[in-house]
């Protein structure tokens, strides 16, 4: 699975004294960058081809301030046009999020999905894993 190291930052806390339920989201998206070059290399909105399709998100333990945060990140099923990614938080040797993301390889020109080429395939199919 591909690996990101976060660092939680004060900001990120709530009134219950734990990082707020609405971060892992973001942590997650950004952990997708690579994920998304292979889609557009440079990170252009301007050239984006993806759209996601559905998230869910689900919450194990708290996630705390002052201590690291990994979050992992592996491909669990490629379709034709469309695949799910699978990613882990952890922290403190524990898993404390997970989440199930699929997106779909869209024109926005056309407003129609895509089929993944074998430059794409073959690209995801260096972080499948099996769950």
């Amino acid at each position: 699975m591909l690996e990101m190291q976060i660092q939680p930052r004060f900001q990120e806390t709530d009134a219950l004294g734990h990082i707020n339920n609405t971060v892992p989201a973001v942590w997650f998206e950004s952990a997708r960058d690579p994920l998304f070059r292979l889609f557009s290399p440079e990170l252009d909105v301007h050239d984006w081809h993806l759209i996601i399709a559905g998230y869910g998100v689900q919450f194990k333990r708290e996630l705390f301030y002052g201590q690291p945060v990994t979050i992992k990140t592996g491909v669990s099923r490629i379709g034709s046009s469309s695949f799910t990614l699978w990613q882990e938080a952890w922290q403190g040797g524990e898993l404390a999020v997970t989440a199930e993301t699929t997106l779909i390889h869209f024109n926005y020109q056309t407003r129609q999905s895509r089929p993944l080429d074998a430059r794409h395939r073959e690209g995801l199919g260096v972080w499948l894993i099996e769950r």
